[in-house]
Parts: structure tokens; sequence; C-alpha cells
């Protein structure tokens, strides 16, 4: 499960039992703590071990992923949200964004690969999500590129997500891009089988 805070925020909504398994609905308690990871950010590194939950209804048991991480990836959401940015609009190659975001270039090309695969579903799954949330929003119009459409498609989501919940404002304290992404997928948005047709 992807989370929106770390360490004694958390905690809080645990104690509170504001956290539900996306199982049964029933109430998460914790469970102790996954292994300790390194996950490379913009400008460096940092350690996170996130917490690991069980439900008190069906017994089942989940880890508590922050929101800068995506599922079994090293580098943080941002990061590789940035690169399939950067394809998207510049229609840059997996060298040279690789270069500018420091990264392995073959990693790269194992996102931009990965995301190719599936950016139509991708497009569809943000398109509707944003749909659901927002109010009469404006279509999105293609950009001629499925990279494009689908960062297109999250946009549209940020956008109803910040016509919902608060003003419509750029600087209302919403989440970046990245980040509303990487919570509506789940920290899945790399992952195989997400998202589902």
């Amino acid at each position: 499960m992807t989370v929106a805070g770390t360490g004694s925020v958390v905690e809080a909504e645990l104690v509170g039992g504001r956290l539900s398994c996306p199982g049964c609905a029933g109430r998460l308690g914790g469970w102790g703590h996954a292994r300790a990871r390194r996950v490379r950010v913009l400008g460096g590194w940092c350690w996170i071990r996130p917490r690991r939950v069980r439900c008190v209804g069906c017994g089942g048991t989940h880890v508590l992923l922050p929101v800068l991480c995506l599922l079994r990836r090293m580098y943080s959401a941002e990061i590789i949200w940035s690169a399939l940015v950067a394809k998207a609009v510049s229609g840059a190659g997996w060298r040279r964004i690789g270069e500018g975001l420091d990264v392995p270039g073959t990693t790269v090309r194992g996102w931009l690969r990965r995301f190719a695969g599936r950016a139509e579903q991708v497009r569809v799954f943000f398109t509707r999500a944003g749909l659901e949330v927002g109010i009469d929003l404006p279509g999105v119009a293609a950009t001629g590129s499925v990279y494009g459409d689908a960062v297109a498609a999250s946009g549209l989501l940020v956008a109803a997500v910040r016509q919902r919940f608060t003003g419509s404002g750029p600087d209302d304290g919403l989440p970046p891009l990245w980040q509303v992404a990487c919570a509506v997928s789940g920290g899945r948005l790399l992952f195989p089988g997400w998202p589902r047709p």
C-alpha cells in the first residue's frame, strides 16, 4: 500500500484506525517493519524503513510504502516520472535522459520500454480516475504519442484532484504530479500487470 507520510504520521494513522485493508476494508494495525532500503532521490540517496501492518479482520499483511517509492524500484518515483515526462515532452532517447538524471541509460531504457507497453492502459486509467474525481473537466487533446497522451491524462487527474479538494491554484499544497501518479497507481506504475484491463 502507498501512504503519503512516513514515521510519526503513519503511526498516528495506525493508532487512530484510519488505515483500512485494501482486501476487506478491515482496520490495519502495526506489525513491525519491512527491511530498510536505500532509495535514490534527486540530489542523492535516502534510507527508508517501511512499516508493516496486519489487518485485524482478514489477517492479511501489507507493507506501507511511502509515496516517493514505486514497488521494487531503487529510484524514486520522481526520478522515474521525470524520465517518462522527458520522453513525452522532448522525445529524447534513453541515453540522453539517463545522462540528464544521472541514471544508467540501460535503466532508463527499461523504464521507457515498460511504460510504452502499457501507456494506452495508463492513459485510460488516469482519464477515468480524473473524470471520477473531477467536476466538469475539459477534455485532453491528443499529443500524437502514447507517452504524451498518458502524461497528459495524468495532468487531467491532478487538475481533478485540485478541483475537488482545494482551490484551483498551483500553490495550494497538493503534491506534485509524480506523487499523484504514484499514489493512484498504488506504487505500481511500472509493476507487471498494472493497470488491470
